[in-house]
């Protein structure tokens, strides 16, 4: 065979061969994809509205002192239970024990002249009532008896100011006796001490505007937290109740997460709603009350709240199945061997799961995988996967 002839069979050999690929290449795009597919079915599921929360203990109290004096003491530590009465600080009365000495010892020459008093009183009646009967015997003169009853008026008078300094004079030595008792503040209600705000040797008074210590009662908090207009006139109409007050108690028990994502061990139920709109927020302001016997949770701290909403054998699919484009929520519905792009309306989305408000039902079957490979009315190879396994959680693998 010379040099022409190989060439011209090598070529032949090339063109067979590259119309053999190109006569293969389109059975290959034409085949069908064979996808994932379920049935829809229906359960009972929870869903929940989350709202940030503030927590507060059920009563705060600010603890300042009520008369100014240096701190001696500190008896209690931050954090610490205490009861309502017990002592939290010492202040110095150094300057107060010598006043209500001095004070004392007015009360005593007070006391004194109020005797002396009474008695020049006994007195001036004796020579009354002595002068009376000579008197109306005509033994002595009128004059006489005028000028003893003066002399009892003047004395009695002396009596009515002696006591009146005698009331005064324990009127003060009372009030620098208060004053000695305030020297040690005690706890006003029974709860958990605050952060100390002033130690030994600082200078406290009534005017402070930082106040020396707060105890909180937390054996059940508040927990507070807020509704713009839109999220408030929904929970008026999707709650039962003719009334707030009726809404408010038919509202199941809520959940607290707790800021490191933790749930807290107790429920708490929802009790009041201010009734207004904040002007300058736009929001309403709830209360929920949780129980906290083991004071797990302190005044300040900050979570989310979780207002559970039921939905009792609801139309449910797995959330991975639906698309938007345009606005609109797609899944891909299966008839005939035939995945056929079809709008649906959601009505909540709860942890893996799509709650379908309209545009499905019992028994369709939709993709579940692969819709980025499909445009409408794309034939597909269905295989039939459990409901269950498509959507149970993913585990991490780290």
């Amino acid at each position: 065979m010379n040099t022409k002839t190989f060439a011209i069979s090598v070529l032949l050999s090339a063109s067979i061969i590259s119309c053999g690929k190109k006569e293969q290449q389109p059975q290959g795009m034409n085949q069908t994809p064979s996808l994932p597919v379920t049935e829809i079915s229906t359960k009972d599921v929870t869903g929940y509205t989350a709202f940030p929360v503030n927590i507060e203990g059920r009563v705060n109290n600010d603890v300042r002192a009520k008369i100014q004096g240096y701190i001696t003491q500190v008896y209690v530590d931050e954090g610490q239970v205490v009861s309502k009465g017990q002592p939290l600080f010492k202040l110095e009365t150094n300057v107060l024990s010598q006043n209500a000495n001095a004070a004392k010892s007015g009360v005593t020459a007070a006391q004194a002249s109020v005797k002396a008093a009474e008695a020049s009183v006994k007195s001036a009646q004796v020579e009354v009532d002595k002068l009376i009967p000579l008197v109306e015997k005509n033994i002595i003169s009128n004059v006489q008896l005028e000028t003893a009853k003066a002399n009892l008026m003047r004395a009695q008078s002396q009596m009515a100011q002696a006591q009146a300094a005698y009331q005064q004079a324990q009127a003060n030595y009372s009030g620098i006796q208060a004053n000695i008792d305030f020297s040690v503040v005690r706890s006003p209600i029974s709860g958990v001490v605050g952060a100390i705000n002033f130690r030994e040797g600082s200078l406290v008074g009534p005017s402070d505007p930082t106040p020396m210590t707060s105890v909180s009662e937390v054996g059940e908090v508040f927990a507070y937290f807020s509704m713009n207009e839109r999220e408030y006139f929904d929970f008026l109409e999707e709650t039962e109740g003719k009334n707030v007050s009726e809404k408010l108690k038919n509202i199941p028990d809520v959940e607290l997460v707790l800021a490191n994502g933790q749930l807290y061990n107790e429920k708490g139920k929802i009790k009041t709603v201010t009734g207004q709109i904040n002007p300058q927020t736009g929001t309403i302001q709830f209360r929920a009350t949780f129980p906290n016997k083991d004071r797990l949770l302190s005044n300040g701290n900050s979570g989310t709240i979780r207002i559970p909403k039921e939905y009792g054998e609801a139309l449910v699919i797995p959330e991975t199945a639906t698309f938007e484009q345009q606005g609109y929520t797609y899944v891909y519905l299966v008839e005939k061997d035939t995945a056929t792009m079809k709008i649906i309306e959601i009505e909540d989305r709860i942890d893996n799961l799509a709650v379908v408000k309209s545009g499905l039902k019992k028994g369709d079957k939709i993709v579940v995988e692969g819709m980025g490979k499909l445009r409408d009315n794309s034939p597909i190879a269905p295989q039939l996967v459990p409901f269950d396994s498509v959507t149970k959680p993913i585990k991490p693998v780290f």
